[in-house]
């Protein structure tokens, strides 16, 4: 059975300089069995209800400005899959998680440039979830253990978001060896109680965690980590570093 996984997904950046956190995609990618389909939360599609994207083919979504005009060029032209979304949502509302069909939604880079470094062919149909996220913690863990039953259908779920993510305290000179003291404490604490499997803690991570609301000003790049964590199991580190001092690249699966 799949695991479900977390990523850190960095600068949209990524997708052109994979630093050593695109090797480690790859490598997860080739020792995971081949999902029949992909469901993903990105950080990048807060909403204020759940959405479910049923596009049949999403465009390639460049949600950002100031890059370099090479990256613009990328296209992930993964085909959706509009029969899984919608089981997806008959899924959430089972679980009395109201949720509804959206059509129209691109892919948001949250979701294609881990994708494109995991699996560059672009072949394996993508659904997007959306990110309630004035509604915390608990409810992307009760979106997660709702979908949990799709691994066992071969499909792979993931969120994507950051492990840390104040961007106004990246320090663009430094290398991946360099890393603030507060941005390692937050991870550690956070770590840590995903090992114990600590769900209380997890869930008041604002008030518990070291320099929580300084590694989150805001928290919509940290929750897809509950939703991981809800659809799955087990907890591992499959990836660990920083970047710019203060961006965590960590890559965790729940087997």
């Amino acid at each position: 059975m799949l695991p479900s996984l977390f990523i850190s997904h960095g600068s949209p950046m990524l997708a052109l300089e994979p630093g050593a956190s695109g090797p480690a995609l790859a490598r997860l990618a080739a020792q995971l069995p081949r999902p029949k389909a992909i469901v993903l939360v990105s950080a990048h599609w807060e909403s204020d209800e759940l959405l479910v994207n049923a596009n049949p083919q999403p465009r390639t979504w460049h949600d950002f400005g100031g890059f370099p005009p090479a990256l613009y060029q990328v296209q992930y032209p993964a085909a959706g899959d509009p029969a899984l979304a919608a089981q997806v949502a008959e899924l959430l509302n089972a679980a009395h998680l109201p949720a509804r069909l959206d059509t129209q939604r691109p892919a948001d880079h949250g979701v294609w440039v881990p994708l494109s470094l995991m699996y560059p062919e672009a072949d394996i149909p993508v659904v997007q979830v959306s990110l309630p996220s004035r509604q915390g913690p608990a409810l992307q863990t009760r979106v997660g253990r709702a979908l949990a039953s799709l691994r066992q259908q071969g499909v792979l779920l993931i969120g994507s978001g950051s492990i840390t993510h104040n961007l106004r305290d990246l320090d663009w000179n430094a290398g991946p060896e360099s890393v603030e003291p507060w941005a390692q404490a937050f991870r550690d604490w956070m770590v840590e109680k995903l090992a114990a499997d600590d769900e209380p803690a997890l869930h008041d991570y604002r008030r518990q965690a070291p320099h929580a609301v300084r590694s989150h000003p805001s928290d919509e790049h940290l929750l897809p980590l509950y939703f991981a964590r809800g659809a799955g199991g087990v907890f591992s580190v499959a990836h660990q570093g920083f970047e710019m001092g203060t961006l965590g690249m960590d890559i965790y699966r729940f087997d």
